[in-house]
């Protein structure tokens, strides 16, 4: 297993500076008053995996707002198979971009992170998952995916600037069909991959759903939907990027008009439904919907426990809160079975009481963090 055994913040958030040493391999309680500064530690933890956080920020706002002061840091040491790793990212200076280092060394992107650490994460945030849009949900099965397969983000990428150049063309209605053509060609392509990517990842995240425990956290149907998700589940890659680069030629005058284009991996959804009641994860009631979520979560770090030999860390952002005791207990097991760190953020300590004995737990005050076990 990989686990982060120190972590250092340095202009984060809320944090001047922060750090916390001789961190468990096991389960994290971080307990606090709401603004405290708990989630700006599990976004600092998500940092230290390829992405842009549980936030999803830019790095200029992750800046500590101090006036003169343009750079930020997140340090972690990393406990694997391979031993004792160091790992760092942040901004330095007047430069947006994000660096990372990896003992010391400059690594050449974000993707490296991933040859040391996974994380997953829920947060409050994601608890309308299944009412929001389609566009959440897509960008959450993306995530799911990116955490097996680093090269998936760069697929997404390619997709949306190929999109958005293609777009741009059609709206200034001056483009050289030859340039739309390569562009529609990149766009099929990618389109393509980024669909079929989606698929698997959804079958396996199934297999991993039927083999849990369903007392506490309903058994989710799950499946990628959308126009080149299905037409890939009956034809094959190649004949399916045809299809899609006629489609995307033949609707190029309305989507000059509408924007963007008419189908697409860009246009996909994660459907849901709760098995026992065979019903769309929107209808269910909150409760049911939280349960689903926490239950998709689960399987999916299950799976990649199994697959990578190693759980992932597990970033549990108010999670408990708004769970009843049995459930609460129940989560509180399945973690441990899980074999991972947790990382677990709530306002009282007394959520935690069945863990008391189980956990490391640190008071966050003020942007101060006091270790209290």
């Amino acid at each position: 297993m990989s686990y982060i055994s120190s972590l250092r913040l340095s202009n984060f958030r809320c944090y001047d500076s922060a750090r916390l040493d001789d961190l468990s391999s096991g389960m994290i309680v971080l307990s606090g008053a709401n603004g405290a500064g708990k989630t700006n530690v599990l976004e600092a933890v998500s940092l230290l995996s390829p992405g842009r956080g549980l936030r999803g920020a830019r790095t200029a706002d992750i800046q500590k707002n101090d006036e003169g002061i343009n750079s930020w840091a997140v340090a972690g040491t990393v406990q694997g198979t391979a031993g004792e790793t160091r790992l760092g990212t942040g901004v330095e200076g007047q430069n947006e971009k994000r660096l990372v280092r990896i003992n010391g060394v400059s690594a050449k992107g974000q993707n490296a992170l991933a040859d040391y650490l996974a994380c997953i994460w829920l947060t409050p945030q994601m608890d309308r998952l299944f009412m929001d849009s389609s566009r959440e949900r897509r960008r959450f099965l993306d995530r799911m995916v990116f955490a097996f397969d680093p090269g998936h983000s760069g697929r997404v990428s390619r997709y949306e600037n190929a999109l958005a150049q293609r777009s741009k063309l059609l709206k200034e209605g001056r483009a050289d069909p030859s340039w739309l053509d390569g562009l529609e060609a990149q766009m099929a392509e990618t389109g393509v991959s980024i669909a079929a990517a989606r698929l698997d990842f959804t079958a396996r995240l199934q297999r991993a759903c039927e083999k849990e425990d369903h007392a506490h956290f309903p058994l989710a149907r799950i499946r990628a939907g959308g126009t080149i998700e299905e037409l890939l589940t009956s034809a094959p890659a190649l004949e399916v990027e045809d299809m899609f680069k006629y489609q995307l030629k033949q609707t190029r005058q309305g989507d000059a008009i509408t924007g963007g284009a008419a189908t697409g991996p860009h246009k996909g959804d994660l459907i849901v439904h709760m098995a026992e009641k065979k019903m769309p994860a929107d209808q269910c009631s909150t409760g049911e919907q939280k349960a689903l979520l926490i239950g998709l979560v689960l399987a999916h770090a299950r799976l990649i426990g199994a697959e990578r030999g190693a759980p992932p860390v597990l970033l549990l952002d108010e999670v408990a809160a708004h769970l009843d005791e049995g459930r609460r207990g129940a989560l509180y097991e399945i973690l441990q079975d899980l074999g991972g760190q947790v990382w677990l953020t709530g306002t009282e300590e007394s959520l935690f009481q069945a863990i008391q004995d189980k956990a490391q737990f640190f008071k966050v005050a003020a942007a101060e963090i006091i270790p209290l076990s």
